[in-house]
């Protein structure tokens, strides 16, 4: 018998998946717990409805997240801290500082995605990753000026 998965099932399937199994499991115990749907024609197409709908809200997602890297990348985002001898911060700048400051600018991002191996300890400009999408990565230009 033919079913179509609607929740994931350890060993069975998952969502969305279309596979074949025995009748009598089907009927005893998938079907009644709401696991799957039999694979009409009806319900094959409201699937496929379901994915494509799935895919095009991907791939508006990924565009959104092309443009919002191109504005990252055409702006400097400037960050004044107090700083000693030689260029040296009292303290840092980490991703939550740049994250705010991007925030005051109309930039919404969020702070685990801004990609810093250790918190930014010096004057000047640095390069900082930001991961938008899992596909789309930005490069921040961030500037540190004296307070």
């Amino acid at each position: 018998m033919k079913v179509i998965f609607i929740k994931d099932m350890k060993g069975q399937g998952k969502k969305g998946q279309v596979k074949e199994v025995s009748e009598g499991y089907a009927q005893n115990f998938l079907l009644p717990r709401g696991i799957v749907r039999l694979a009409t024609e009806g319900n094959m197409k409201t699937l496929d409805n379901q994915n494509a709908a799935e895919e095009r809200r991907k791939q508006e997602e990924k565009a959104e997240a092309e443009v919002l890297a191109k504005k990252l990348e055409a702006e400097v985002t400037e960050l004044k801290a107090k700083a000693g001898e030689g260029g040296r911060l009292f303290g840092a700048i980490t991703s939550k500082q740049i994250a705010e400051a991007l925030s005051k600018k109309g930039l919404k991002v969020d702070k685990r995605k801004i990609e810093l191996e250790e918190p930014i300890r010096t004057l000047g400009v640095t390069q900082v990753t930001v991961k938008v999408h899992p596909e789309v990565k930005a490069t921040l230009k961030v500037q540190v000026t004296e307070e």
